[in-house]
């Protein structure tokens, strides 16, 4: 597993009344949720090159 390293974020609070509300209904807690979110745009964007190099084990 890789480090995870703690920092700030500010947001707009309806932005992060979305995030919460989205969260909650996928089961996540709002951390989880935003680490989903950054994931998703950059596999998207294709910059995400460290889970691009992992390969599954056999």
């Amino acid at each position: 597993m890789s480090k995870k390293k703690a920092f700030a974020l500010r947001l707009d609070e309806d932005k992060l009344a979305a995030v919460e509300k989205w969260a909650a209904d996928e089961f996540r807690s709002t951390n989880g949720q935003i680490e989903w979110i950054i994931d998703k745009a950059l596999r998207a964007a294709g910059r995400n090159k460290e889970k691009d190099q992992q390969k599954p084990s056999i």
